[in-house]
C-alpha cells in the first residue's frame, strides 16, 4: 500500500508594520505549534541578508509546517487555536501568501 504524501504548508505573511514581526512569530510558536499529524514546524523572520536577484522581499514573517497527510492538514485548518491565531492578527496583516504543495 503506497504511503499518503505529506503536505507542506509555507505561509508569507507581509505586515502593515514590519515592527510587528517578533510579535506574529511568538503568537505563531503560541497557536499553531504541536497539532496532531504535524512532522515539521518552523516560524522566523525574513533573512534581510538575502539579496539575490531570486530571493523573494516581499514578506516579513515564514511560517513553515509539514503535516503527516491530508487530513491532518485539515483538522488544523479547523482547530480552534488555528481560528483564534487568525482572528487575533489579520488586522495586522497587509498580504498573505499559501503555498501547500504534496511531500
Amino acid at each position: 500500500m503506497e504511503a499518503e504524501p505529506q503536505i507542506a504548508h509555507m505561509v508569507y505573511f507581509t505586515l502593515k508594520d514590519s515592527a510587528g514581526r517578533q510579535a506574529l512569530v511568538d503568537s505563531c510558536q503560541k497557536h499553531l505549534t504541536n497539532h496532531p499529524g504535524t512532522v515539521y514546524f518552523s516560524v522566523g523572520v525574513r533573512g534581510e541578508s538575502f539579496t539575490r536577484p531570486v530571493n523573494d522581499d516581499q514578506f516579513d514573517v515564514a511560517l513553515h509546517v509539514v503535516f503527516e497527510n491530508m487530513e491532518a492538514h485539515d483538522t488544523y485548518q479547523e482547530s480552534p487555536r488555528h481560528v483564534q491565531f487568525i482572528e487575533e492578527n489579520k488586522a495586522t496583516w497587509k498580504q498573505v501568501r499559501v503555498f501547500d504543495s504534496l511531500v
